[in-house]
């Protein structure tokens, strides 16, 4: 268990340090259009016929995301005004998102059905180790199955995550090639390069959730073998 933690760790450590790097690096290359992310988000979704959605700056660093329950998008403000073409690949990133919303993008759906039970889930996998090993609430083999369909949960919602965001980046670096907001060439490749190590992030999400849902499975599996 203590392998599986350390090996989760160092690879969610490893995905988390190539967005940063990528991003403090390609942050500072300026798109030759001159576009800042705020006037590329409102121009696709202009060109996709999406007058319902609004576009916020916030505080905060790399916390942009499209709110489907509000129809918000929202950037960070030094993606909102940035004209860097990290701020354009990850504004358009997030107007992605707000397409497959309109166009009822089965993943995307999905996704949004299942986040209730994800946190839930999220909060069940927290707390009953530690109900467990200070209360003696839960039964060693009735915890390690509440654990095991918790991760199972929150891996499936990993799973499904990993669709969405891909066809987000494809249909950033699509549009962004076609409207000229980013040049073809150097722009494009570092403007790439920054949504490639966000999308390595859902990846190691996924790999983690599940390490650890086969690791209690593989223990459910061994109790009953014992039983047998």
């Amino acid at each position: 268990m203590l392998l599986l933690f350390l090996g989760t760790m160092a690879l969610s450590l490893y995905a988390s340090m190539r967005v940063k790097s990528a991003y403090n690096q390609y942050s500072k290359v300026r798109a030759s259009s001159g576009y800042t992310g705020a006037e590329v988000a409102q121009r696709i979704l202009d060109l996709n016929n999406i007058r319902d959605v609004s576009i916020h700056a916030a505080p905060g660093h790399l916390i942009d995301h499209y709110d489907p329950s509000n129809r918000r998008l929202v950037l960070s403000e030094e993606n909102y005004y940035g004209t860097s073409v990290a701020a354009l690949g990850i504004s358009a990133h997030e107007c992605g998102h707000a397409i497959q919303h309109k166009q009822l993008y089965a993943p995307l759906q999905w996704r949004m059905a299942a986040v209730g039970i994800t946190q839930i889930a999220s909060q069940v996998v927290m707390w009953v180790p530690l109900i467990g090993l200070f209360g003696g609430f839960f039964p060693y083999k009735l915890a390690i199955t509440i654990m095991a369909l918790g991760f199972g949960i929150m891996m499936l919602f990993q799973l499904v995550t990993l669709p969405v965001e891909f066809d987000a980046t494809a249909r950033a670096k699509k549009v962004l090639a076609s409207t000229g907001a980013v040049a073809m060439g150097g722009e494009y490749n570092a403007m790439s390069k920054v949504l490639d190590a966000a999308a390595l992030t859902y990846v190691a999400a996924f790999v983690s959730t599940l390490g650890y849902l086969l690791y209690y499975v593989l223990q459910l599996t061994g109790m009953r073998s014992s039983d047998e």
